[in-house]
C-alpha cells in the first residue's frame, strides 16, 4: 500500500483530482463523505450534534443541515471548537479503519484531507502529500461563478483555511490547477507518474 495524502484550498479543485486519481485506479478514502456519514441519523454524534446546537440543525428529512450547523458555527470560535472536538475523533476513527483495511494491498490508497496538517502524516501513516494548488483569485472565481457561493462569504471561508503558504509548505508534490478543466487530466496523469516512482522506494515494515 502506498498512502497519499490529498489536500488543497476550497474551490482549488482537490476533489476533481480525486476522481481523476480513482479513475487510474486509486483507492479513496474521502474525509468530507465520512464526515457526511458520521453524522447521519442513529450515529453517537448525530446526537451529540444536536444537544450541543439545538433542533435548528436538523433538516426537513431529519438529516443534519451542513449550512444551518456551519451557520452555527463559522464566525464563533467556541462554538467551532465544539463542533470539531464532537467530529473529529469519530471521523479520523473511521478513516484509521478503512486505512488498516487496505494495509496489506498493493493499492494506491487517497485520503483526501482538506485541512491535512503536518500530524496527519504520523496519525495516519502517510507516505506522501500531494497539494492540489491553484491562485486566490482562480479560487474565488470557482467558488463563485460555479458554486454560486456569495463573494464575500467565498472569500470569509478561503481566509478561514490555512494559506496557500502553507499548504504548499507541506507538500511533497504539487498538481497545478490554475487553468481550465482540460488541462487537470495531465496534471494528474505527472501525478500518477510520481507515485510510482515514489512507492518504488518506499519501504514498508
Amino acid at each position: 500500500m502506498f498512502a497519499l495524502g490529498l489536500t488543497g484550498g476550497i474551490g482549488c479543485g482537490k476533489s476533481a483530482v480525486a476522481d481523476l486519481l480513482v479513475a487510474r485506479g486509486a483507492v479513496l478514502i474521502d474525509a468530507d463523505a465520512v464526515a457526511r456519514e458520521v453524522v447521519l441519523p442513529g450515529q453517537p454524534t448525530y446526537a451529540a450534534l444536536v444537544q450541543r446546537f439545538g433542533p435548528g440543525i436538523v433538516g426537513v428529512d431529519g438529516t443534519i443541515d451542513r449550512a444551518a450547523l456551519a451557520a452555527c458555527t463559522f464566525k464563533d470560535p467556541a462554538a467551532l471548537g465544539d463542533l470539531n472536538a464532537l467530529t473529529h475523533p469519530p471521523i479520523g476513527i473511521e478513516m484509521l479503519g478503512r486505512l488498516a483495511a487496505e494495509r496489506d494491498t498493493d493499492h494506491v490508497v487517497v485520503l483526501a484531507i482538506p485541512l491535512l496538517r503536518a500530524e496527519h502524516r504520523e496519525t495516519m501513516g502517510l507516505d506522501a502529500v500531494a497539494v492540489v494548488d491553484c491562485p486566490f483569485d482562480e479560487a474565488l472565481r470557482r467558488l463563485v461563478e460555479i458554486r454560486g457561493m456569495d463573494p464575500t462569504d467565498a472569500r470569509s471561508r478561503i481566509a478561514a483555511q490555512p494559506s496557500r503558504e502553507e499548504r504548499l509548505a507541506g507538500a511533497d508534490v504539487v498538481v497545478d490547477n490554475s487553468g481550465p478543466p482540460g488541462q487537470l487530466p495531465a496534471e494528474v496523469d505527472r501525478l500518477w507518474r510520481w507515485i510510482d516512482e515514489r512507492r518504488r522506494v518506499t519501504v514498508r515494515p
